[in-house]
């Protein structure tokens, strides 16, 4: 077996890439509990021998910016077993798209034809940011985990939600209670409960907001977003009431997107709540002065201003003008003073923090 995690971070901690956090300290133990079993389960053994059983998976839970997603990654390159790191929202649209190909062969059952290639030759299951909106997800989920888990693999996932606020308030979230009681009986659920927020302490005293946004706003942008992401990222596509909101970049609950790809597509309310949940730091660029012209664009605006401020996600962006200028004429100018004045007070350092 390769090092453990509790000898990965503290290497980490040594060599200054991280500061020690008890709250993430707390949680190693479990990490390698599941290296143990998995190493167990890959020793050869007498022909006699029974193959120990798989380890419990992990569900890791806590507020945006505790290291949730770097303990994740951490614990992928500490395996040395088949593993698969993917993105829960990425990850169901796969599986989607999978049975919408199957249900057109006339498979009997659509979703086994779809696990039997996810598992293929796979050890561990490792999920970013579980969390369920959709009510086609929610009720396939369950099955899903249960046949992985079934066909031994180990499932470790993060998530901002105790697995008892999963798809909260959902249609029909009764179907959807077993998928939570299989979590909390397969999995061992710990909180990550750290009081820092890394991901907020990295924006504290950084401008967020650039105007003009000429190729200077774009350049400080960029590394913004690859100190945050370190440049990866892939398409998030969120279903919304049978609709698909799709935001072009996003990685570990950080977004990047232009105006037009999301105030100029027919997005409303609903939409807009959806990617305020989805993320917890929007980079939203290009944003042009406002009026007459693009009255439309202007109202959605102001609905998402208002849903990610209510949601204290964390903006960050580029404008033609300052947000007390950037809508002066024409119907609505009046009812843009509470945007600016939002826009104004999301720039604060202090923006986001919230108790978790």
């Amino acid at each position: 077996m390769n090092q453990t995690m509790r000898q990965e971070y503290d290497a980490r901690v040594q060599s200054g890439a991280l500061q020690p956090d008890p709250a993430q300290e707390a949680v190693l133990p479990e990490f390698d509990r599941i290296l143990t079993g998995i190493h167990a389960m890959q020793e050869k053994r007498g022909f006699f021998r029974k193959t120990p059983e798989p380890p419990k998976g992990l569900y890791l839970w806590g507020g945006v910016g505790r290291g949730k997603s770097m303990l994740m990654d951490l614990f992928v390159e500490t395996l040395d077993v088949p593993v698969r790191r993917v993105h829960f929202h990425a990850f169901m649209q796969e599986i989607q798209a999978g049975l919408h190909a199957a249900r057109k062969t006339q498979v009997e059952d659509s979703l086994a034809p779809v696990i039997a290639k996810v598992a293929e030759g796979l050890r561990v299951l490792a999920f970013d940011e579980m969390q369920i909106t959709d009510i086609a997800d929610a009720m396939i989920v369950g099955r899903l985990f249960e046949a992985l888990m079934a066909r031994g693999i180990v499932i470790v996932t993060t998530s901002n939600r105790v697995p008892d606020d999963l798809y909260k308030n959902g249609l029909n979230r009764q179907l959807f209670k077993p998928f939570i009681a299989l979590i909390k009986d397969q999995m061992v659920v710990h909180e990550l409960a750290s009081p820092k927020d890394y991901r907020q302490n990295r924006l504290s005293g950084n401008q967020v907001y650039f105007a003009p946004a000429n190729a200077e706003a774009r350049q400080a942008i960029d590394a913004i977003w690859i100190d945050l992401t370190g440049g990866e990222a892939a398409p998030l596509t969120l279903t919304v009431k049978g609709r698909s909101v799709t935001l072009p970049a996003y990685r570990n609950g950080i977004a990047r997107a232009g105006f037009h790809d999301i105030c100029g597509q027919m997005l409303g309310p609903g939409d807009f709540l959806a990617i305020a949940d989805a993320v917890r730091v929007l980079i939203l660029e290009n944003i042009p002065c406002l009026g007459r012209s693009n009255f439309n664009e202007a109202k959605r605006f102001v609905t998402l201003i208002d849903a990610l401020y209510e949601a204290k996600v964390r903006l960050i962006c580029s404008a033609a003008d300052e947000p007390e200028s950037l809508y002066v004429e024409g119907e609505g100018v009046f009812e843009f003073e509470r945007t600016a004045s939002r826009l104004r007070e999301m720039q604060d350092e202090s923006w986001g923090q919230r108790p978790e």
